[in-house]
Protein backbone atom coordinates (compact mmCIF):
# COMPACT_ATOMS: atom_id res chain seq x y z
CA UNK A 1 0.00 0.00 0.00
CA UNK A 2 1.53 3.22 -1.19
CA UNK A 3 1.50 5.82 1.68
CA UNK A 4 -0.51 8.05 -0.06
CA UNK A 5 -3.25 5.51 0.16
CA UNK A 6 -2.53 5.11 3.48
CA UNK A 7 -3.20 8.61 4.78
CA UNK A 8 -6.02 8.65 2.64
CA UNK A 9 -7.62 6.14 4.81
CA UNK A 10 -6.96 8.12 7.83
CA UNK A 11 -8.43 10.97 6.67
CA UNK A 12 -11.26 9.21 5.12
CA UNK A 13 -11.75 7.24 8.53
CA UNK A 14 -12.07 10.71 11.06
CA UNK A 15 -14.47 12.01 8.06
CA UNK A 16 -16.86 9.56 8.46
CA UNK A 17 -16.46 8.40 11.94
CA UNK A 18 -15.19 11.43 13.54
CA UNK A 19 -14.17 11.42 17.17
CA UNK A 20 -15.59 13.78 19.94
CA UNK A 21 -18.05 15.21 17.95
CA UNK A 22 -20.80 16.47 19.77
CA UNK A 23 -21.17 19.32 22.88
CA UNK A 24 -20.81 19.43 26.02
CA UNK A 25 -23.46 20.16 28.48
CA UNK A 26 -21.92 21.87 31.05
CA UNK A 27 -19.43 24.76 31.21
CA UNK A 28 -16.81 24.45 28.44
CA UNK A 29 -15.00 27.34 26.43
CA UNK A 30 -16.32 27.71 23.18
CA UNK A 31 -15.04 28.80 19.93
CA UNK A 32 -17.13 29.15 16.29
CA UNK A 33 -15.12 29.87 13.19
CA UNK A 34 -15.64 29.60 9.66
CA UNK A 35 -13.79 29.76 6.74
CA UNK A 36 -15.90 31.98 4.64
CA UNK A 37 -14.07 30.72 1.28
CA UNK A 38 -15.39 27.36 1.38
CA UNK A 39 -17.94 27.08 3.66
CA UNK A 40 -16.15 24.86 6.52
CA UNK A 41 -17.26 25.94 10.05
CA UNK A 42 -16.57 24.93 13.64
CA UNK A 43 -17.75 24.92 16.83
CA UNK A 44 -14.59 23.44 19.45
CA UNK A 45 -15.60 23.38 22.63
CA UNK A 46 -12.68 22.91 25.35
CA UNK A 47 -12.29 21.91 28.69
CA UNK A 48 -9.06 22.55 30.49
CA UNK A 49 -7.72 22.17 34.38
CA UNK A 50 -4.82 23.51 35.65
CA UNK A 51 -2.97 24.03 32.69
CA UNK A 52 -4.07 20.76 30.45
CA UNK A 53 -6.76 20.28 27.89
CA UNK A 54 -8.86 17.59 29.98
CA UNK A 55 -11.17 17.29 27.12
CA UNK A 56 -12.32 18.44 23.47
CA UNK A 57 -15.20 18.27 21.19
CA UNK A 58 -16.59 19.92 18.22
CA UNK A 59 -19.63 20.26 15.78
CA UNK A 60 -19.38 21.71 12.54
CA UNK A 61 -19.77 21.05 8.74
CA UNK A 62 -17.14 20.74 6.18
CA UNK A 63 -15.20 18.86 3.80
CA UNK A 64 -13.22 15.64 4.59
CA UNK A 65 -10.09 17.67 5.31
CA UNK A 66 -11.39 19.98 8.19
CA UNK A 67 -13.83 17.54 9.68
CA UNK A 68 -10.66 15.01 9.85
CA UNK A 69 -8.56 17.75 10.95
CA UNK A 70 -11.14 18.58 13.46
CA UNK A 71 -11.00 14.85 14.82
CA UNK A 72 -7.40 14.74 14.58
CA UNK A 73 -7.06 17.27 16.47
CA UNK A 74 -9.08 16.82 19.25
CA UNK A 75 -7.39 13.13 20.04
CA UNK A 76 -4.31 14.67 19.78
CA UNK A 77 -4.57 17.77 22.51
CA UNK A 78 -6.41 15.84 25.12
CA UNK A 79 -4.03 15.36 27.94
CA UNK A 80 -1.49 17.42 27.14
CA UNK A 81 -0.77 21.00 28.88
CA UNK A 82 -1.40 23.90 27.53
CA UNK A 83 1.90 24.76 26.14
CA UNK A 84 2.21 21.19 24.67
CA UNK A 85 -1.08 21.93 23.02
CA UNK A 86 0.11 25.14 21.51
CA UNK A 87 3.20 23.98 20.34
CA UNK A 88 1.82 20.89 18.43
CA UNK A 89 -0.66 23.53 16.77
CA UNK A 90 2.37 25.53 15.72
CA UNK A 91 3.85 22.30 14.34
CA UNK A 92 0.91 21.84 12.62
CA UNK A 93 1.27 25.18 10.95
CA UNK A 94 4.74 24.03 9.64
CA UNK A 95 3.82 21.11 8.44
CA UNK A 96 1.01 23.09 6.59
CA UNK A 97 3.73 25.10 5.12
CA UNK A 98 5.72 22.00 3.63
CA UNK A 99 8.20 21.69 6.05
CA UNK A 100 9.24 18.12 7.64
CA UNK A 101 7.34 17.66 10.64
CA UNK A 102 6.66 14.31 13.14
CA UNK A 103 4.52 13.80 15.41
CA UNK A 104 5.47 11.56 17.44
CA UNK A 105 2.90 12.37 20.14
CA UNK A 106 0.39 11.76 17.67
CA UNK A 107 1.62 10.21 14.13
CA UNK A 108 -2.22 10.62 12.39
CA UNK A 109 -1.75 13.85 12.08
CA UNK A 110 0.97 13.57 9.44
CA UNK A 111 -1.60 11.67 7.34
CA UNK A 112 -2.56 15.54 6.45
CA UNK A 113 0.94 16.04 5.53
CA UNK A 114 -0.12 16.60 1.66
CA UNK A 115 -2.53 19.11 2.06
CA UNK A 116 0.41 21.73 1.62
CA UNK A 117 0.26 20.42 -1.85
CA UNK A 118 -3.41 22.51 -2.42
CA UNK A 119 -2.99 25.81 -0.85
CA UNK A 120 -6.70 26.45 -1.10
CA UNK A 121 -6.84 23.39 1.25
CA UNK A 122 -4.50 24.47 3.95
CA UNK A 123 -7.26 26.92 5.16
CA UNK A 124 -9.78 24.00 5.40
CA UNK A 125 -6.64 22.03 8.14
CA UNK A 126 -6.10 24.99 9.96
CA UNK A 127 -9.74 25.64 10.84
CA UNK A 128 -9.30 23.32 14.14
CA UNK A 129 -6.44 24.31 14.91
CA UNK A 130 -6.75 28.24 14.86
CA UNK A 131 -10.49 27.60 17.13
CA UNK A 132 -7.83 25.75 19.21
CA UNK A 133 -5.52 28.51 19.92
CA UNK A 134 -8.43 30.85 20.07
CA UNK A 135 -10.02 29.01 22.75
CA UNK A 136 -6.85 28.67 24.31
CA UNK A 137 -6.32 32.47 24.88
CA UNK A 138 -9.48 32.88 25.71
CA UNK A 139 -9.45 30.26 28.48
CA UNK A 140 -6.71 32.65 29.89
Amino acid sequence: MQLDDLYRRVIMDHYKNPRNRGRFEDDAVTVDLNNPTCGDRISLQLKTKEGVVEDARFTGEGCSISMSSASMMTEAVKGKTIEQALDMASRFSSLMQGEAVEFDDYEELEALSGVNKFPARIKCATLAWNALRKGIDEDK
